[in-house]
């Protein structure tokens, strides 16, 4: 049966009304794709995962790889099948990867080839039978399959599989009609505490989370987005790459993080970038670049910040720049977007997270479930179309994350009167000393203000007297010099006693995960568990 263009299936329907207009540019590479083209990969690769792999609805498929083009391919080839794909985040360790991929069954890996090693190690302990790799990708030409290596999946090569595949159109094979329950991605969560868990994001999520952000962070027809977070994060691929795809822009694509080239292509009026999104230490460590002083973005519309909260400091030097930082919350479970900011509120309500999606309802709640008065901190909860239906294989997890439809965030926020949300941090990352809350971003943001702080974290560590104290941990400036005495001087003068730190540490670096977020499990373990005497 000839395929069918479907309202779910935006890649087809690009490709048939506006063929010819950029749909992806993939820098690492040097390779661009128009809608007609990306399309027609796409569907090749649907028809070799079908007729050749035997992939149908509802199966899995697992991408271990640094950002490439190749991986919105697999995507959307995906989607034609009904089928879901599986990022992994490739800096995990071995046994993490595993613990992953044996939760979720797939039946096929993708990967780039500078992973063969660990590839092969995942299929052959993990028991994945084909591995498919893009050894071909960076130029885009065939290349002769790779031998099967004995022990581990056959091997064959992507390019060398599109150049001969025929097209999804062929007659060969029915269009899988998804719906807004089908699931379309499994993304593991970065496994802070405990093992990853997947959570589970349907194309309804996928839609609900673009529709309802679209407002705020003035998603349109012809935008142009530029991604440089990693394609194994919620942020890398929905935010903003997917509304870019679903509205028929262009997506501009990095193969990582780099301050000098992220600032010289949202300077390029050639690339016409109008939309980015990235994590507070993208824009801190640009803002560090030396090129940042003489850098104007003429055509940027929409520059969004999340996945951590911001400091002020960070949030008044690009706008001394003139680029005024749309400060969005969200998380893998809620497909990426739960509240977010008028580019008005950024100005007006500088440091809220906004207010909630259209389609949201939200609560915040003690530690009892019970909502609490307006102004008060507590837990978010919400519901939404846009949230995860739950994590794969984890029904311990559902319980713990959920009560009824209400989804537990983690954070502990508060609403001001006019419904915009603040958040003060993890609610697991909040310690009590002396009987107080203490929330350590609102103790960072005033370390931020301090000259010659580079990066900060606080957290909480033991104290016989306090039951809890704050230890601040700062990474300075080249060349600035900062003295323990004078941080806590600068504190108290801005801070409530409690909240103050008894102690600071200086360090070289603070750990980040792939995005940037800092890893204050790993501070924590860094340091000596003794109590701090008062």
């Amino acid at each position: 049966m000839p395929y069918q263009v479907r309202s779910q299936d935006w890649l087809a329907r690009h490709a048939r009304s506006q063929p010819r207009t950029i749909a992806l540019l993939d820098l690492g590479s040097g390779r661009e794709f128009t809608y007609a083209m990306l399309n027609d990969r796409a569907e090749r690769l649907a028809a070799v995962l079908g007729e050749t792999f035997g992939i149908v609805a509802g199966d899995r498929l697992a991408i271990l790889s640094e950002n490439t083009s190749n991986i919105f391919e697999v995507q959307f080839a995906c989607w034609k099948l009904g089928a879901a794909y599986v990022p992994l985040n490739w800096r995990l360790a071995r046994p993490e990867l595993e613990f992953i991929v044996r939760d979720c069954t797939p039946k096929l890996l993708f990967h780039d080839a500078v992973r063969e090693g660990v590839a092969a190690a995942l299929a052959s302990s993990c028991d994945i039978a084909s591995r498919i790799c893009w050894h071909g990708a960076t130029a885009g030409t065939p290349t002769a399959p790779t031998a099967p290596t004995t022990g581990t999946a056959d091997v064959a090569d992507y390019e060398h599989l599109l150049a001969g595949a025929s097209s999804f159109g062929s007659g060969m094979r029915r269009a899988v009609e998804n719906t807004h329950e089908t699931l379309a991605c499994v993304m593991y969560t970065s496994g802070t505490t405990g093992h990853p868990k997947g959570a589970m994001i349907t194309h309804g999520g996928m839609v609900w989370n673009l529709l309802s952000a679209t407002a705020p962070f003035a998603f349109r027809t012809g935008m142009v987005n530029l991604t440089i977070l990693p394609q194994f994060h919620i942020g890398g691929i929905n935010a903003f790459a997917n509304p870019a795809f679903h509205y028929g822009g262009t997506n501009i694509l990095m193969r990582a993080f780099d301050p000098a080239g992220t600032l010289d292509v949202l300077a390029d009026h050639r690339y016409g970038v109008t939309h980015f999104l990235a994590v507070p230490s993208n824009y801190l460590f640009m803002s560090q670049h030396p090129r940042f002083e003489t850098a104007t973005f003429p055509t940027l519309v929409t520059a969004g910040i999340g996945g951590a909260p911001t400091p002020m400091a960070l949030l008044e030097t690009w706008a001394a720049k003139g680029v005024v930082l749309q400060q969005g919350y969200g998380m893998t479970e809620s497909a990426a977007t739960i509240s977010a900011q008028s580019k008005a509120d950024a100005v007006r309500k500088v440091g809220s997270i906004g207010t909630p999606l259209l389609h949201l309802e939200h609560r915040i709640v003690d530690e009892n479930g019970t909502d609490v008065a307006p102004g008060t901190v507590g837990e978010l909860w919400v519901r939404a179309p846009n949230i995860s239906p739950g994590y794969w294989n984890r029904p311990d997890a559902n319980a713990d994350s959920f009560t009824g439809d209400w989804f537990h965030t983690g954070d502990a926020i508060r609403e001001d009167e006019e419904g915009a949300l603040y958040i003060l941090d993890r609610w697991k990352d909040m310690y009590i000393s002396g009987g107080e809350n203490v929330y350590p971003a609102e103790v960072e943001n005033v370390l931020y203000a301090i000259e010659g702080v580079a990066e900060a974290a606080v957290i909480g560590v033991a104290d016989a007297r306090w039951g809890e104290v704050g230890k601040a941990v700062i990474v300075l400036k080249t060349g600035a010099v900062l003295q323990e005495a004078e941080v806590i001087r600068f504190c108290g003068e801005q801070l409530a006693k409690f909240k103050v730190p008894k102690t600071v540490d200086f360090v070289q670096e603070l750990p980040h995960n792939a995005t940037g977020k800092i890893l204050k499990r790993e501070i924590r373990a860094n340091l000596e568990k003794t109590p701090t005497c008062s």
